[in-house]
């Protein structure tokens, strides 16, 4: 028995993409960037307390 979804285009039933959303691959390199970001002036502070 066929799926009620068959008869629909691929493109009809997957949703709309948001164009304003960045892609998978800048997400990632943002959240790398920025965690490596974060440790510096984390360390930078921990430095700054402990005297050295």
């Amino acid at each position: 028995m066929p799926r009620m979804n068959d008869y629909l285009p691929k493109d009809e039933l997957e949703p709309e993409k948001d164009p304003k959303r960045p892609s998978n691959m800048r997400l990632g390199i943002w959240l790398v960037v920025g965690a490596i970001g974060l440790y510096l002036v984390v360390s930078g502070i921990w430095g700054l307390v402990t005297g050295g």
